[in-house]
């Protein structure tokens, strides 16, 4: 890591972080060999497992541009936000409108001082400390600052974030709590890790969850459907994250294809 950014001083260096795997399965540098060895397990039992990632910003970049372009949302939460890449939110929203305002929310030290880093000059976004885990508290922070008005329409962005919650977490709560604090006309969007019968999704599972990541949860259709649950989805609705919308930069049949899906609904 010569010439990345030096690491915070409350980082655990001898644990991988989710952030950091990310990073690494991007294509990225902000990474420890702790981190590149929990990625391998993913890529021991399905060596296509980065694609997953790779889609998975994809789809988020699709999902911006319809929240701003076609929904017409000038507010964007972003939740787990992960370590800077390129085509981050912020950059794929003001392509669309420089007038969007973004908060980057996150609990990992070494993304909050990368997007602090980031976006220190940048007047329309905002960076939080807080933990998907504890939703009202994200809000509540949300609501002391200037940035956003939480009583109009925002898009809260769930990108690949939820599935690291343990079913002891409770997510379903967590995003009922979400779906709960939107106001109407509010977007929430989703991709998740997918159990659609397939072995490999019970490999993956076991590799996240025991080579070194600790977190990575592979969940049913009905699960993934229920945390839209009083939300109106847009169309396609709940799908394949590479069938949500796709254009000529989204990858078709691909080898990870059924591994997870997404979706975006709408609080009337």
């Amino acid at each position: 890591m010569d010439d990345q950014m030096p690491m915070p001083a409350d980082v655990d260096l001898s644990r991988a972080s989710i952030a950091r795997v990310y990073d690494y399965l991007l294509g990225g540098k902000e990474h420890l060999d702790v981190d590149r060895r929990a990625a391998d397990a993913l890529l021991n039992v399905v060596p296509e497992a980065a694609e997953i990632a790779k889609d998975n910003r994809s789809f988020l970049r699709r999902g911006v541009e319809y929240l701003v372009g076609e929904a017409g949302i000038r507010q964007i939460v972003d939740v787990g936000s992960g370590l800077p890449s390129a085509g981050n939110v912020h950059e794929v929203a003001h392509a669309v409108d420089p007038a969007v305002r973004i908060a980057y929310v996150d609990n990992d030290p070494v993304v909050l001082a990368h997007a602090r880093a980031l976006l220190a000059t940048d007047e329309r976004t905002t960076v939080v400390t807080a933990d998907l885990r504890t939703p009202d508290s994200i809000f509540d922070q949300l609501g002391t600052h200037d940035l956003l008005d939480l009583d109009e329409p925002v898009a809260v962005l769930l990108s690949g974030v939820l599935h690291h919650l343990s079913d002891d977490d409770d997510p379903s709560a967590v995003v009922a709590t979400v779906r709960d604090r939107l106001s109407p006309g509010s977007y929430l969007l989703l991709s998740h890790f997918l159990f659609d019968d397939e072995s490999r999704a019970f490999a993956l599972e076991r590799a996240f969850l025991h080579g070194g990541l600790g977190s990575g949860r592979f969940r049913s259709w009905d699960q993934l459907r229920s945390y839209f649950d009083g939300l109106q989805l847009v169309e396609p609705g709940l799908v394949y994250a590479n069938d949500w919308r796709p254009d000529e930069h989204t990858p078709v049949d691909g080898p990870v294809h059924t591994l997870h899906a997404a979706g975006i609904g709408r609080k009337a």
